[in-house]
């Protein structure tokens, strides 16, 4: 077998091999000897049929198998004597295929960069650091008690707070728009939950009532027919219902699992878990940050066949998470960066792994496996289906190893820690700009 290598564009390799016509044709000759004795030929006596017929009726199947399965070999071969390694299938191309004759095609692919580690202690990186505080922990509770809130219809104008259930007919310029008409519409003055200024409109309204006002939508609505329109909403208030919210008492505590119906116990348990979301959640952005240092400060050239076959990854995963409209269709180039960033730092990462010798160690494991468990009902059924379910565990110990190759960075870098507060952390987009 003869083999020549030729280096194109960054990654891609070009293999023009050859292989000797004996190979093959032995090969055919072989195959074709063996089913003498098996085919079956009007006119023959089983195992009697001529090699020269039975190659007129099987040779031409014969070869391409033949042909398909030397390429596929001294590919191999050829691969691991030239000493590469290969990301992505190859493209194959054929260039003399003929009876008698050196079997030569050529195989393009890309291969696996050879990466060189940067030196972690150059790196900065920004930690956030925060605590849960017992005015974190009353802000919880009230957001569970406005969860649990109950509303009774009352005889008298609406206010701040109140729940209103309305019809509305909406329009602009006289002709009515899809979407601003509704009957029985339960509204929460000052929810927020319509057009800046709708809200402000219902209060100090009673039952039965009906009236007209007119709103502006806002610039940036997401209709851009209605952008910045205004319009006249015709509305009758149905009724009214103030707020009814539970007491934080033994019944309250009760709801939420606590068996002695401990006021104190609850606020336990919600500071606990608490406690393990603001962890993972410091964890999850300590990663992103180390993970975007590391990948921004190494200078690697990422295989596109494996940015491909990630963003097809990602796009199918999209089209089967159901979150899509039935019939709608995202394209794959939508994935693209998020693949090459995940390629990328996959290859980084390997790298740091084998510097290191990171290992996923069991007890990490077994405590991340628990921790993931004390946010279910049953922890230890959660617990033995992990332990149970090969992939899930393998999963977990990939992330257990992410965790490490963290650590093993933030060992060595400059870490610049910042801190910041559990809502400002919980809720960055609600943080007021600078």
């Amino acid at each position: 077998m003869q083999v020549s290598v030729e280096s194109g564009e960054g990654l891609e390799r070009k293999l023009t091999i050859q292989v000797p016509a004996e190979t093959v044709d032995k090969e055919v000759e072989n195959r074709l000897n063996s089913m003498r004795s098996r085919v079956k030929i009007d006119g023959f006596r089983p195992g009697k049929v001529p090699l020269k017929v039975v190659k007129q009726q099987y040779g031409a199947a014969v070869i391409q198998e033949v042909v398909g399965e030397v390429m596929q070999n001294s590919l191999r071969d050829a691969v691991i004597q030239e000493s590469l390694n290969p990301a992505g299938n190859p493209s194959i191309e054929p260039k003399s295929v003929e009876p008698g004759k050196p079997l030569e095609y050529i195989a393009t692919f890309e291969v696996y960069p050879e990466i060189e580690l940067i030196d972690c202690s150059k790196l900065e990186v920004k930690r956030a650091t925060a605590e849960v505080t017992d005015a974190d922990v009353d802000t919880m509770i009230d957001t569970l008690l406005k969860q649990r809130t109950t509303y009774e219809t009352v005889d008298r104008a609406s206010k701040e707070g109140d729940q209103m259930t309305i019809n509305f007919d909406g329009s602009i310029d006289g002709e009515q728009f899809e979407g601003g008409q509704a009957d029985s519409v339960p509204i929460v003055i000052g929810s927020n939950s319509m057009i800046p200024g709708f809200e402000e409109k219902l209060a100090g309204k009673s039952a039965d009532e009906a009236f007209t006002f007119d709103v502006n939508f806002p610039d940036d609505y997401h209709a851009e027919n209605l952008k910045g329109k205004k319009a006249t909403f015709a509305t009758k208030v149905i009724t009214v219902a103030e707020p009814k919210i539970p007491a934080v008492d033994e019944e309250f505590a009760k709801s939420f699992g606590v068996e002695d119906g401990s006021v104190e116990q609850l606020r336990s348990d919600i500071r606990g878990n608490m406690e393990r979301e603001l962890r993972n959640k410091l964890q999850d952005a300590l990663k992103k940050e180390v993970m975007d240092k590391l990948l921004e400060a190494s200078d690697v050239l990422i295989p596109k066949a494996l940015v491909n076959q990630e963003a097809e990854n990602l796009q199918k995963q999209m089209m089967e998470s159901g979150n899509l409209q039935a019939g709608m269709s995202l394209p794959k180039e939508l994935f693209e960066g998020e693949a090459k960033r995940r390629v990328g730092l996959g290859l980084v990462i390997g790298e740091v792994v084998k510097k290191a010798g990171i290992k996923p160690e069991a007890d990490k494991v077994t405590a991340k496996i628990d921790d993931i468990a004390q946010t279910y009902e049953d922890p230890a059924e959660v617990v033995n289906h992990y332990n149970s379910n090969p992939q899930l565990k393998q999963g977990i110990e990939a992330l257990v190893m992410e965790e490490m190759v963290v650590d093993w960075i933030i060992d060595q870098a400059k870490v610049l820690d910042t801190t910041t507060s559990f809502h400002d952390l919980m809720n960055p987009e609600v943080q007021a700009p600078a």
